[in-house]
């Protein structure tokens, strides 16, 4: 399957489209990541645990995006948008990822 962000495949013509897509990703935080996150804001730099999490959910999002433009008989998928988005709740921090775009047929 072919993914792009933008509104067409190069060297490819769109034949039709059949339909947004899309895939979404919530994933927890755990305490233990939460905490070593914290002190690496504390003292800088980058927060591995959080950049794992966040390309695990875009991966699981993505995946699912795919899955769906495949059940649609689609050849790629054109003009795709990832969002982020951090979700505090009374348990602890949620990661959310979504992830559309057009499911296209191409010649």
């Amino acid at each position: 399957m072919i993914v792009t962000t933008t509104d067409g495949v190069p060297g490819r013509e769109v034949a039709s489209s059949v339909g947004v897509v899309a895939g979404e990703a919530i994933l927890g935080v755990n305490i233990f990541r939460d905490l070593f996150a914290g002190i690496t804001d504390i003292l800088g730099g980058r927060s591995g645990g959080y950049q794992k999490a966040l390309r695990e959910a875009r991966d699981h999002a993505m995946r699912d995006m795919e899955e769906e433009a495949s059940r649609l008989g689609a050849d790629a998928v054109v003009g795709v948008d990832i969002d982020y988005e951090a979700v505090d709740t009374q348990k602890g921090a949620m990661l959310m990822v979504s992830c559309n775009g057009t499911a296209v047929t191409l010649r």
